[in-house]
């Protein structure tokens, strides 16, 4: 984080920079003092410009296209109680507003400020890494996800996310290729995987099927070069008699954000999970609701190993094929999350995680979680953004509002 300094010539230099030295160390953050040399404003990921006193609006709006041409975040004004400080903040802040652009005070108590500051530097750094990320559609959305398409268009613009569409043939290629190269035994480390108990005799037959599953998705991310991609995963069960819900739990382990059933709202959401909390999210769907108390069961048969205390291997639910995941995440305060495909609606929801349960009659991995406001429930029955929605550990939506909410 880099801080700028706008200041009268009314003033006294050596006045204010008792004043500046004073207010800053009160804040207890790390940064890099830029005073009034902006010419590399906006390399870090949150630059924030400090009106010292009065009498700078009109520096301000001088500086304006420079420091447009160098960055498009928006401007964080920090305000002090001292010298007009505020007075001018609020000023520049309704010029910017006028003509459209974004921006806002940081004033109040020296732990207020702190925080906003840390909030602002997550999200921007997540921003940043958002930018140029390339994410693939590995077949269609399947046919049952009629509202769980993507305005490419605006996604590029608001997040600077392209999405490639890549057909399911050159997955199957990919896997034809494999099985006739001398190569075609799954690697040493894509075996490296721990699930609790002993699999059947027919899931251990399955395995090494979703394990080249696994190497040939990571040679299609290598090839297309893929920060993530959600998957038409159904077309596997009828083709090749697998599932990829193994490849999807470690694939996601290791950072590349794998998603289920060509669904790209959810791989949006996914991408954003991780920029924000280093964890992709697990993809699930509600399978009852309690709208009373806010009580929701989700499940799906495939959960990032990264984010569970241990699994097991079953079968694909619906199939009863292939290889899924049953994974048990710990227990306590979770966050809910679904951005829509034109990123002009999302749902976030604090609660907790009370139970990990393991029904036959669901997907594998379910999980009972109560929401934090019950009257939220009430969402998912009048205006849902699709049926998946995406956990994670931990209580975020202060974070995620930030970033989608601007």
């Amino acid at each position: 984080m880099k801080i700028y300094t706008l200041t009268s010539t009314l003033h006294d230099e050596q006045a204010v920079a008792a004043v500046t030295h004073e207010f800053l160390n009160s804040l207890d953050i790390d940064y890099t003092f830029r005073g009034n040399d902006y010419s590399d404003y906006g390399s870090s990921a949150l630059s924030l410009i400090f009106v010292r006193t009065g009498g700078t609006e009109g520096i301000f709006r001088s500086l304006l296209p420079q420091l447009l041409a160098q960055s498009s975040a928006p401007f964080y004004l920090l305000a002090s109680g001292k010298s007009n400080s505020l007075a001018a903040s609020l000023e520049i802040l309704s010029y910017l507003r006028q003509h459209g652009y974004k921006g806002e005070i940081l004033h109040g108590d020296a732990g207020y400020i702190r925080h906003r500051i840390q909030v602002l530097s997550r999200v921007e750094e997540a921003r940043r890494a958002l930018q140029g990320n390339r994410l693939g559609i590995i077949g269609a959305p399947s046919d049952w996800l009629i509202s769980s398409d993507a305005d490419k268009a605006q996604v590029h613009d608001r997040l600077g996310i392209e999405l490639i569409d890549i057909p399911i043939e050159a997955l199957f290629e990919e896997l034809a290729a494999s099985s006739q190269s001398s190569s075609s035994r799954p690697s040493s480390s894509s075996r490296d995987f721990r699930p609790s108990g002993e699999p059947s005799p027919a899931i251990r037959q399955s395995l090494l099927g979703a394990l080249q599953i696994y190497e040939a998705l990571r040679a299609l991310v290598a090839h297309y070069r893929l920060q993530g991609f959600t998957l038409r995963c159904f077309d596997l069960l009828g083709t090749i008699h697998n599932t990829g819900c193994l490849a999807l739990a470690k694939l996601n382990a290791e950072g590349i954000v794998a998603g289920c059933e060509g669904d790209v709202p959810a791989l949006l959401s996914m991408c954003i999970a991780k920029a924000l909390t280093g964890v992709s999210g697990f993809q699930a769907n509600p399978a009852h609701i309690n709208p009373v108390i806010g009580e929701m069961l989700f499940a799906h048969c495939t959960i990032p190993f990264n984010m569970v205390e241990h699994y097991e291997l079953d079968t694909h639910f619906e199939s009863g094929i292939g290889v899924g995941i049953r994974g048990y995440m710990k227990e306590g305060p979770v966050t809910i999350f679904k951005v829509s495909g034109d990123l002009t609606r999302s749902f976030i929801d604090e609660g907790e995680l009370l139970r990990n349960q393991a029904q036959p009659d669901l997907c594998r991995t379910q999980q009972v979680i109560r929401l934090s406001e019950p009257a939220k429930a009430q969402y998912f029955l009048t205006c849902p953004i699709g049926n998946h929605h995406i956990i994670l550990p931990g209580h975020h939506k202060e974070l995620l509002l930030e970033l989608v909410g601007q």
